[in-house]
């Protein structure tokens, strides 16, 4: 979305880099958020520069993937990303998934036809290595298969689960979900819908604000961060969000909640 009462929160689709010390960012996520953070990293190591990045994709929704075609260091020679993401129906390969609906006359071009180099890994229960982090993989609720994720690195750690089906009663946690948030440093969650709104929408794959909070609190994390705002709540409407998850009778067992932003910047190294 985008307009002037998107100015703080902002319209960005899902993508989220954690980085650990110099090395590279770490990439969850290939929405539109992937445009702008291509124009950073150009800026951090130079038009020319060769760059390099690891990518975990939670799932192949649209505005999960629609970033790619659009990322600028992938668009010339010597970019290159290699790109995790949730194992498919039949076992069919990811980049062909992907290149089924980044087609024409839907998209000018397909994937492979960029100039940068783009591996798809099909990845499940499992924990990658990337520089001097760990990443841990879970499958979690969500609509079709989809990934959640927990980094862990020297000076802290992080979970990704941007996509995630709350139960009806909003009170039982999946055991993959609980492992990846356990007393992580911050939890990046889905916190797409209030109370009302789920009662209509109760099978769309995503959590309410205050399940977000059950979620955290449950795990013993320390900060979390509501994510994937709905399209429909405005500026206004995530400040109501925050305050009404600020409220929660759970949100006392957490240091912190705050809403996701774009551009928004956590340190743990001063922490």
């Amino acid at each position: 979305m985008s307009g002037p009462e998107y100015v703080r929160y902002g319209g960005n689709t899902s993508c989220v880099t954690v980085a650990v010390g110099d090395e590279p960012p770490i990439v969850f996520d290939l929405g539109t958020g992937l445009r702008p953070l291509g124009h950073q990293l150009e800026a951090r190591y130079g038009l020319d520069a060769p760059i390099e990045l690891v990518a975990f994709l939670t799932h192949l929704h649209w505005d999960h993937i629609i970033g790619l075609p659009f990322c600028r260091p992938l668009l010339r020679l010597g970019g290159s990303i290699e790109v995790y993401g949730p194992p498919q129906e039949d076992d069919a390969d990811l980049h062909e998934v992907i290149d089924r609906v980044v087609v024409p006359p839907f998209f000018p071009v397909q994937v492979k036809e960029l100039h940068g180099k783009i591996h798809f890994a099909a990845i499940g229960d499992d924990a990658v290595p990337v520089g001097s982090a760990k990443v841990t993989v879970r499958m979690v609720p969500h609509v079709g298969a989809t990934l959640g994720f927990r980094i862990d690195a020297e000076r802290g750690s992080v979970a990704f689960v941007s996509d995630h089906q709350a139960p009806d009663d909003r009170d039982f946690v999946a055991p993959a979900v609980l492992e990846l948030c356990d007393g992580a440093d911050i939890v990046i969650h889905d916190a797409q819908y209030t109370e009302a709104e789920f009662k209509e929408k109760a099978t769309w794959g995503h959590s309410t604000v205050s399940y977000a909070v059950h979620v955290a609190a449950e795990a013993g994390a320390k900060q979390l961060v509501l994510f994937h705002h709905d399209p429909v709540h405005d500026d206004d409407a995530m400040d109501r969000i925050v305050e009404e998850a600020g409220s929660h009778h759970e949100a006392s067992r957490l240091d912190s909640i705050i809403a996701a932003a774009e551009g928004l910047t956590l340190d743990l190294t001063s922490r």
